[in-house]
């Protein structure tokens, strides 16, 4: 028996510092998936990674963790039975921790006419036709985006919502800005990268995606994945919150579909 030992403790060491150095070279996404309207965690929800087939689902309180990632952008569907899917795409370094809330919004109930829908008994007796309202003002984005709505009404900057990118129909974020004015890109092979006409030349712009510093990921996301973009092109409309950064080559302000809402007081 004893001539194994050694062999058996040497697979096991091999094992030991395999399992180390994937830890080392891997990322975990965790976090939980959350009802829209209420805040509350949604059980037994399902968090698909698409780019590798793997899966997981939420416990009681709506957790959940994803390991094992490569490094690289990973894309997510989110769904659970009685709401509306979702998506986001994330990029992850090596031995990142990410942990986001996901919000599924409830499905609607059905409009009024369909076959499933109970329509109201009608008091003919109390009817009363209303003069047409015209209705000129843009709609309101929700209070995730209050900080958005605050500085579009300022003048500085130049935006773009969720509408205006599906009217446009873009299909890359270079394409949504290229027709903003002070925005130029410098352009290799497949690869664009924006720069400002006021930046020193090789000045990249610094980017925001939902509120947190990313210039790896901001330049690659699909534009199918953006709900509102701000462009700021030098120190002078930079707003003071995005002050101290790179202002000097520029500003990017990304909002993804992945975002999270503000905390419910």
């Amino acid at each position: 028996m004893e001539r194994f030992i050694l062999p058996l403790l040497t697979v096991l060491f091999s094992t030991v510092v395999s399992g180390a150095l994937h830890a080392q070279t891997t990322a975990e996404f965790r976090g939980r998936v959350l009802d829209a309207t209420t805040g509350k965690g949604i059980p037994d929800a399902t968090v698909a990674v698409t780019t590798t087939g793997g899966s997981a689902r939420t416990d009681s309180l709506g957790q959940f963790r994803v390991p094992n990632l490569k490094v690289g952008i990973h894309r997510f569907l989110v769904s659970a039975t009685g709401y509306s899917r979702g998506s986001l795409s994330l990029a992850f370094a090596a031995r990142e921790v990410m942990e986001r809330d996901l919000e599924l919004d409830p499905v609607s109930a059905p409009p009024p006419g369909s076959p499933t829908a109970v329509e109201p008994a009608k008091d003919t007796s109390k009817a009363q036709a209303l003069p047409g309202v015209a209705v000129t003002a843009d709609p309101a984005l929700g209070r995730r985006f209050a900080d958005f709505e605050r500085r579009r009404t300022t003048g500085r900057g130049q935006y773009r919502t969720r509408a205006e990118l599906e009217a446009g129909n873009f299909y890359t974020l270079q394409d949504a800005m290229r027709s903003m004015r002070g925005v130029r890109f410098n352009c290799a092979g497949n690869m664009c990268r924006a720069q400002m006409v006021r930046a020193p030349m090789g000045c990249s712009p610094e980017y925001i995606v939902d509120e947190r510093v990313d210039n790896s990921f901001g330049p690659t996301i699909p534009v199918r994945d953006i709900v509102g973009l701000e462009v700021y092109t030098g120190v002078s409309d930079v707003p003071g919150e995005f002050a101290g950064r790179n202002s000097g080559c520029g500003v990017i302000v990304i909002w993804t579909t992945s975002g999270r809402e503000p905390r419910r007081k």
